[in-house]
C-alpha cells in the first residue's frame, strides 16, 4: 500500500468517531426538541380538560401542571415525577409532595434570578390556578430532609443543585421556598 492510500485511510478511520459523535449530538437535540413540542401539548390539552395524557406513547410521565414565573417571563412544564428522564423534558414534581424540582444547567436555571416577593403561578388541570409568593431562598446539603417537610398544600418548594453553572456532582441544592398568596 502507498503511503498516500495509507494516510488516507488513517484519516477515515480518524473521521468516522468524530462523525458518528456529531451525528448523536445531533440527534439528541432533535428528540428533545420533538419531546419538549409533545410535552407542550400534551399539557395544554390537559389543562383544558384535566384529562390526563402522555406525551408519547412510551413517556413514564406526563404533564401535570404549568408554573409560569411573571417577572421573568418563565413558564416551564411541570411534570409528574422528577425522574433522571423526566428532567431531561422539564421541572418534576417530587412525588407526595409539593417540591418542584430541575436541572440548574436547564429548565431550572431561572431559578437563580428569584428574588423574595417574587410571584410563581401554578396552574392546573381544568382551570385551577395557585399563586405562590416566594418567602426566601437558600443552599441546604442534599440530605436535608426538612426540604420535603416544609411542602404542603399552602407550601410550594423549588429545587436545584448548586451552584448554578456547576460542571460537577454538587452536595448542595439550591432551595426557593415559596408561601400560598391570595394574589
Amino acid at each position: 500500500m502507498s503511503r498516500r492510500r495509507g494516510a488516507l485511510l488513517l484519516g477515515a478511520i480518524l473521521l468516522l468517531p468524530g462523525t458518528a459523535l456529531l451525528a448523536h449530538a445531533g440527534y439528541v437535540k432533535i428528540k428533545g426538541a420533538v419531546g419538549v413540542v409533545l410535552i407542550d401539548r400534551a399539557l395544554e390539552e390537559t389543562l383544558r380538560d384535566g384529562v390526563t395524557r402522555r406525551p408519547w406513547p412510551s413517556a413514564d410521565m406526563h404533564p401535570v401542571a404549568r408554573l409560569s414565573v411573571p417577572r421573568l417571563g418563565v413558564k416551564r412544564a411541570v411534570l409528574s415525577n422528577a425522574s433522571g428522564s423526566a428532567l431531561a423534558f422539564g421541572l418534576g414534581r417530587i412525588d407526595g409532595t409539593s417540591v418542584i424540582a430541575g436541572h440548574r444547567d436547564s429548565w431550572a436555571a431561572f431559578l437563580e434570578k428569584l428574588a423574595p416577593g417574587d410571584m410563581i403561578v401554578l396552574e392546573q388541570p381544568a382551570g385551577a390556578r395557585a399563586a405562590y409568593r416566594i418567602a426566601s431562598c437558600g443552599v441546604v446539603r442534599f440530605d436535608d430532609r426538612s426540604v420535603d417537610a416544609e411542602a404542603s398544600p399552602d407550601r410550594l418548594v423549588l429545587v436545584t443543585c448548586f451552584p448554578f453553572r456547576g460542571w460537577l456532582h454538587s452536595p448542595w441544592r439550591y432551595v426557593v421556598r415559596c408561601e400560598r398568596s391570595e394574589g
